[in-house]
């Protein structure tokens, strides 16, 4: 693991775990080169960054996976607000951005 940075401005966090934990954590730091710290420090983050990725990924349900690969396979008609924006953006990029008024 790559060593963990430290900001100027730090927070303090405390935790107790039993000897047995420590001395495997402790272990583990000594084989990546790290101090126990850092490692936990590492660990957290990498920990953390995981969990919010797979909170932040779109989960569908199956009624709505099949809405969503029907609208897909079976696109509305485009209405009229739709086709008036394909237009102004044709317009815009073969006359370039700058030569838009709004």
């Amino acid at each position: 693991m790559p060593k963990a940075s430290r900001s100027q401005a730090s927070a303090r966090l405390e935790a107790r775990v039993s000897p047995e934990i420590k001395a495997i954590w402790q272990k583990a730091a000594d084989l990546e080169g790290l101090t126990l710290t850092d490692f936990v420090i590492a660990s957290v983050q990498a920990a953390a960054s995981k969990v919010i990725e797979q909170h932040q990924t779109l989960k569908l349900n199956l009624e709505n996976s099949e809405a969503f690969v029907n609208a897909l396979l079976n696109p509305p008609s485009p209405n009229e607000a739709l086709k008036t924006a394909a237009l102004r953006y044709k317009q815009v990029m073969e006359n370039g951005i700058n030569d838009q008024t709004t």
